[in-house]
């Protein structure tokens, strides 16, 4: 009898149908990973999942709102079907209103959209994913951003939840660091992506690299193991990235 190959390693990307999570999704596929993504827009996530499965593998599509408990459910479902959970990347987030303007010129309704999708949707998908990562060793991989920790005006919602979820992931990497899991908090840095272009419309990005500048970073993380990266804060584009003391 032939035994059973190793199960290949999974990640659940949210935000995956365009710049910084479907680069991190095609390179992971190539790494041999099987992938379960979300973003709330289906047409552009299925045509990324059809991309990256045409190529062999496992991909998983599946549209959706990550603030909404259903769809996350149905993440968590879509993931189990794979037998294991290796990187939970919350990368879905919200900037607020677009163009970007001060921060009280927000309607009070945007702040709450804004902190939930980028603070409690990250969180609450993490609390179903515990028990997976712990079995296999993972993590809950957030992505924060640079707003979080210097001030640029007119980026206040979006600097204030990035904050937030920076201190969230330091406290829950204290939490679960003798489970198996570790949390980690990752800077990608400026990137060309249709969300910048959104947010600062006719601003000249021609010279803001695109997301593949990270690739070197996530090529690393791959190869460390939860504990020695736990509570960490990562500049992407900013290496070495030696784990060193928290």
């Amino acid at each position: 009898m032939t035994e059973p190959g190793p199960v290949s390693r999974v990640a659940l990307i949210t935000g995956a149908s365009t710049g910084l999570g479907e680069t991190l999704a095609s390179h992971l596929h190539g790494l041999g990973w099987s992938l379960v993504l979300t973003a709330r827009t289906a047409a552009d996530l299925t045509a990324v999942a059809d991309r990256l499965s045409g190529r062999g593998g496992t991909v998983i599509a599946v549209a959706g709102d990550v603030g909404d408990a259903a769809h996350r459910e149905r993440l968590i479902a879509a993931a189990d079907s794979l037998g294991r959970l290796d990187w939970l990347v919350n990368n879905a987030s919200r900037i607020g209103v677009s163009p970007i303007r001060p921060l009280l010129d927000h309607p009070a309704e945007v702040f709450d959209e804004v902190l939930r999708t980028n603070v409690a949707a990250p969180l609450a998908l993490a609390q179903p994913a515990l028990p997976a990562l712990r079995k296999s060793g993972g993590l809950v991989v957030n992505l924060s951003s640079v707003a979080a920790v210097e001030v640029f005006p007119c980026a206040g919602i979006y600097a204030a939840s990035k904050a937030a979820l920076d201190q969230a992931t330091r406290v829950l990497a204290v939490e679960i660091a003798d489970s198996g899991a570790g949390a980690v908090s990752v800077d990608p840095g400026d990137m060309r992506t249709r969300g910048y272009e959104q947010a600062e419309p006719g601003f000249d990005l021609s010279g803001v690299p695109g997301p593949e500048v990270t690739l070197p970073f996530w090529e690393w993380l791959t190869e460390r193991s939860a504990d020695e990266v736990n509570g960490r804060r990562y500049q992407a584009q900013s290496g070495p990235w030696e784990p060193g003391p928290r």
